[in-house]
């Protein structure tokens, strides 16, 4: 494969794509105000300033760890196949994104692409999938290597594949970790035959991030059917939970004890509802845990855990069951959430707790350069 400067010579300029501007994007644009001392509201034709996010009259750091992006040159990839389909969206890059990271007071977001549709490809069409992602990421990053840095999203079903993927992204294009979905076709990823890619992340020390889509391995068909979207409000938080309880249980976290994983939407439910996690292998004779440690250590010490609980209180507890060290700041853009950045100024942490969560760990997590 070209290294990251070969790549960047041939298609600079041609790999980003225009990013759409429908309701997800304009809705989320306007920041939140509060304790977060931001800019005052734009007027649509204002040009944008940068938010300054102050702790103590102090500017801190505001890194994103969950965001999503699409390159619309893998259309060309899948052409004439089932995944076709698959291919579309309103998740490329633009000049609206950094607008709407400077309206929002965020310094550097951290891409991937997190449909994980191609774990359905064989190995060759995912190879190519791959490659389109990795490259169009690294060209955008390149030319916008202050504000962006970004995840390769490899072809999990064939794990040695991935690992080469990763090592690959890493080391050729600049890329400082992987994002993963929580299973490959149902099969939970604690699983002996993903231990390649797992032993690869472990040796180069990048983070993992891990997304859900929609729980699809554990509810059976329209399980989540109804009002209030439950598929992506029950079934995401649960397939993260089931993602991170397989890793502890099942000793893939003791095996590899240097791995760092990042899981979305506040690590799901494992963390407010963590005592029952704590005590299952204690009180449940069933539970054939293999498991070395309590829960809560892999929480404190291997586990990463989004900001997205969007309440002070929410951000709060995050922090008071896995540590200010273990919390780290994401919005989910471009969809529509309410940010936190004034949810976790406004939390009953201290001050030097705000500044890591808000970038501080990230910084140190991706070794991102100050």
């Amino acid at each position: 494969m070209p290294n990251r400067r070969d790549f960047i010579r041939s298609v600079a300029g041609t790999t980003v794509g225009v990013l759409a501007t429908g309701r997800g994007f304009l809705d989320a644009a306007q920041p939140v105000q509060g304790r977060g001392q931001g800019q005052p509201r734009q007027s649509a034709d204002a040009p944008v300033t940068h938010r300054d996010v102050r702790l103590g009259g102090k500017r801190v750091k505001v890194i994103d760890v969950h965001a999503h992006a699409t390159i619309p040159e893998v259309a060309d990839v899948v052409k004439g196949t089932p995944l076709a389909r698959y291919a579309q969206g309103g998740r490329a890059l633009g000049p609206e994104r950094i607008q709407e990271l400077d309206k929002r007071g965020i310094d550097i977001q951290v891409l991937d692409i997190n449909a994980f549709w191609w774990y359905a490809a064989d190995r060759d069409l995912a190879a190519k999938i791959v490659d389109v992602h990795d490259r169009g990421l690294a060209a955008w990053c390149d030319t916008h290597h202050d504000r962006f840095v970004a995840l390769t999203s490899p072809t999990l079903q064939f794990p040695d594949l991935a690992a080469q993927q990763l090592e690959h992204a890493v080391k050729n294009l600049g890329m400082v970790g992987a994002a993963i979905a929580g299973h490959v076709h149902g099969e939970p990823l604690s699983d002996p035959n993903y231990d390649p890619f797992w032993a690869k992340a472990q040796e180069l020390d990048v983070m993992v991030f891990m997304h859900p889509n929609n729980a699809e391995n554990v509810s059976k068909e329209d399980g989540l059917k109804g009002r209030g979207d439950l598929g992506n409000i029950i079934g995401n938080p649960l397939e993260t939970t089931l993602f991170l309880s397989h890793m502890i249980y099942d000793g893939t976290l003791d095996r590899f004890p240097n791995l760092k994983l990042c899981a979305a939407h506040a690590g799901g439910y494992m963390p407010s509802y963590l005592g029952r996690t704590e005590v299952a292998c204690d009180v449940r004779q069933n539970a054939g845990c293999v498991n070395k440690k309590k829960p809560s250590e892999y929480l404190k010490q291997q586990i990463y855990v989004d900001s997205m609980v969007f309440s002070p209180e929410g951000v709060r507890h995050l922090v008071a069951e896995v540590g200010a060290s273990q919390v780290v700041y994401g919005t989910d853009i471009p969809l529509v959430w309410p940010d936190t950045i004034d949810a976790i100024l406004g939390a009953q942490i201290t001050d030097a707790e705000k500044e890591a969560v808000l970038g501080g760990n990230l910084t140190k997590l991706l070794r991102l350069k100050t």
